[in-house]
């Protein structure tokens, strides 16, 4: 009983493990750790692990004395022991111990002094990197998110001290992840609380990075004292460890971050933070971010144009990585959103431009009319590049889509207003794009019957923009072989075979789409050409599309039906019963004469290139408005008439005839003229923007 009762009064008698804690401790601090003291006191902890914890809530005691006296050279070597311990020890015991080790940091993260947030920062690092034997229960780090976050926003006067403070936090932050990110008992880290934290935290300071090159590989000399480089790392780590059920949750907070600093105009560093997240999560997981960016753009649906141009230009970025990768189920939903934007540009463009009231609203009303052009650029910029890359079997699909969302009237093309032109000219330009490089087996899977009729029909109204860009879709689609850029204007081919074009025999299929849907080809040119409102660039296109049906479908039939249409727009031309003017009429004529040219050579039948060479030649001296080289210029002397009496000036089927009578062609039917049933058409209207549209055009049957 005596013993115990000068137990607590006798310094020799402490605990050991007391002790042996303050044998570590010098006379003076700045001599450091003593060194042999700290071997006993860690193989004493090693040996009798239940000792730990009361290891650690005495250093814990002590550092807090010392961290409240300003006695700073003690507190490091307490962290440094603390340190040595932890990573020691690795038995279930340690778990108290790390209590009071995670105590004595968050003691010194609550410390204003610089110097003891890093130490205490680079503590909980080294112990982020330790792996445990079993998992723990009730631990949590919402305290070690929040401080290390802060210190990542640090306004610190001094730039150097700024820098460090920030360069810790993050670091912090990278131990946090790597600590719980693993572990299914943290998966709360995971939740909105923490990543609203996290996130911010890093891209603040990623934004400081006045690197161009930024989300480029970085170099690790740099990273550790680079501020912005370092935050970049860890979120890349951060996205590379997201799985399936966290992206949301990850993507979320970038986008706010975005808001609130207002960097969507301009937008590089939006730009370069989804390229980092496309680059660094799992390739399956590329859609959830498009669908996060299609609903932010959804929520900025009224804001300004930049802005909505800015979160485009982002989902651009992000479907041309995915679209290397996995897109997922997202195709349809992206361009439905896409096309729904587009809609709203036009109308808001428009809208605009029928409420102005005076001269001092029109200078802002053009500049909003300009930015709005920038969003619908960038939109079909997006459709294009998504559609570009997606396998055929979709495209095919996106293709009817966009189709189906062409708006329509049934009044004629002229009462149509200039919204409805204008959206009708966008969601064309859309199709462009999706169109541009697809290559189908065959034809009529790229030119199915639902999507050929409305396409046609398109081309029957009276604006030549948008009778250009039906035959640009149409080129995209025939041409399957990259022609098209060999055939670019129109003009008189001295050698086609120079132009090395390629091709294939046609196919079955081709031949039964042909005697199907050819004539509705036939017409669409056909009426395409004799339009008041045609330019150069319509007759080029003209030209082209006539060309790339004879090198894709093009058999001996459909050779005849392509001579039978030539000379039908030269009697047009010549019968002028619907007063057209000159220009349109020698236009007519030069694209006749180009194109019987080409064909000529392409079939290879020397008489038949003999009259067409006679015919171009008598035209040279005595007509030269009637050729592509002449009537396009821009002081082409046209006559006030054409000379209907001077045949040799005009291709004449009997010759014709003549010429391809050798075996395989059906020259009888030359002499049934080419007669579009125009009378049946609906002409110049749009079409009910409907999937299950029925067009009243019956095939001409002759």
């Amino acid at each position: 009983m005596p013993r115990l009762c000068v137990c607590g009064c006798c310094g020799p008698l402490r605990p050991r493990y007391k002790r042996l804690v303050g044998n570590i401790f010098p006379e003076d601090p700045k001599d450091g750790l003593v060194k042999s003291d700290m071997e006993k006191l860690t193989f004493y902890a090693v040996s009798a692990p239940e000792k730990l914890d009361r290891i650690g809530a005495y250093l814990a005691e002590r550092l807090s004395r010392d961290v409240v006296r300003h006695r700073y050279g003690y507190v490091v070597i307490a962290m440094e022991a603390l340190d040595q311990l932890l990573m020691a020890c690795h038995s279930q015991s340690i778990k108290p111990f790390v209590e009071s080790f995670l105590h004595m940091v968050a003691k010194l993260l609550e410390s204003r002094e610089p110097d003891l947030q890093v130490l205490g920062t680079n503590s909980f690092v080294k112990f982020a990197n330790i792996e445990e034997d079993t998992p723990s229960y009730h631990r949590r780090y919402d305290f070690f998110v929040s401080q290390f976050s802060a210190m990542c926003h640090s306004t610190h006067e001094d730039p150097e001290t700024r820098s460090r403070i920030r360069v810790a936090g993050i670091k912090g932050l990278q131990g946090v992840v790597r600590k719980t990110v693993n572990d299914e008992l943290q998966a709360i880290i995971w939740e909105p609380q923490h990543m609203d934290k996290l996130i911010p935290s890093m891209l603040f300071n990623m934004q400081d990075n006045e690197d161009s090159e930024r989300y480029r590989p970085l170099r690790a000399p740099n990273i550790e004292e680079n501020p912005a480089s370092l935050a970049e790392s860890c979120f890349r780590e951060l996205l590379g460890r997201a799985a399936y059920g966290n992206m949301n949750n990850a993507v979320h907070p970038v986008l706010v971050h975005l808001d609130n600093h207002r960097l969507w105009d301009p937008n590089d560093f939006a730009v370069s933070c989804f390229r980092i997240i496309m680059y660094s999560i799992q390739a399956q997981h590329s859609h959830h971010v498009i669908q996060q960016v299609l609903s932010h753009l959804d929520t900025h649906s009224k804001n300004t144009p930049r802005v909505r141009a800015g979160i485009v230009q982002v989902l651009l970025e992000t479907v041309a990585i995915a679209a290397k990768g996995s897109i997922g189920p997202t195709v349809l939903e992206v361009f439905n959103t896409l096309l729904k934007h587009l809609r709203m540009s036009v109308d808001f463009e428009l809208g605009d431009g029928s409420r102005r009231n005076s001269a001092s609203s029109l200078s802002s009303t053009r500049t909003k009319e300009s930015e709005e052009r920038i969003v619908q650029n960038a939109i079909i910029q997006t459709i294009g590049f998504f559609g570009g890359n997606l396998p055929d079997y979709q495209r095919a699909e996106v293709m009817m889509f966009i189709m189906g969302k062409v708006p329509v009237y049934g009044t004629p093309c002229h009462t149509l207003d200039t919204g409805t032109k204008r959206i009708q000219a966008m969601l064309l330009s859309s199709l462009i794009m999706v169109t541009s490089g697809f290559k189908c087996k065959t034809i009529c899977a790229g030119l199915p019957m639902a999507f050929l009729e409305p396409l046609c029909s398109i081309s029957l109204m009276e604006d030549s923009e948008l009778r250009q860009l039906v035959l640009e879709i149409l080129h995209n689609i025939v041409d399957r072989h990259d022609n098209r850029a060999k055939l670019r204007g129109i003009r008189i081919i001295p050698n086609v075979a120079a132009l090395k074009i390629k091709r294939e025999k046609i196919s079955k299929q081709d031949v039964v789409f042909m005697k199907k849907h050819g004539q509705q080809l036939y017409r669409h040119i056909y009426l395409g050409c004799k339009e008041e409102d045609n330019v150069q660039k319509n007759f080029e296109l003209l030209f082209t599309a006539l060309a790339l049906i004879t090198i894709e479908l093009a058999n001996e039939e459909v050779v005849i039906d392509l001579i039978r249409l030539s000379i039908a727009l030269q009697d047009m031309a010549l019968a002028n019963e619907e007063n057209m003017p000159m220009f349109i009429r020698c236009g007519i004529m030069a694209l006749v004469a180009a194109y019987l040219n080409f064909l000529s050579q392409m079939i290879a039948n020397p008489p038949f290139c003999q009259h067409v060479s006679k015919v171009i030649e008598m035209r040279n001296l005595d007509a030269p408005h009637l050729l592509p080289e002449h009537v396009f210029r821009e002081k082409c002397v046209l006559p006030d008439s054409l000379d209907r009496d001077d045949v040799g000036l005009y291709f004449q089927t009997a010759d014709l005839a003549e010429a391809l009578s050798v075996p395989g062609y059906n020259v009888e039917r030359l002499a049934v003229p080419y007669i579009p049933q125009v009378t049946e058409l609906r002409p110049r209207t749009s079409f009910m923007a409907t999937h299950g549209h029925q067009s009243n055009l019956e095939p001409i049957r002759n």
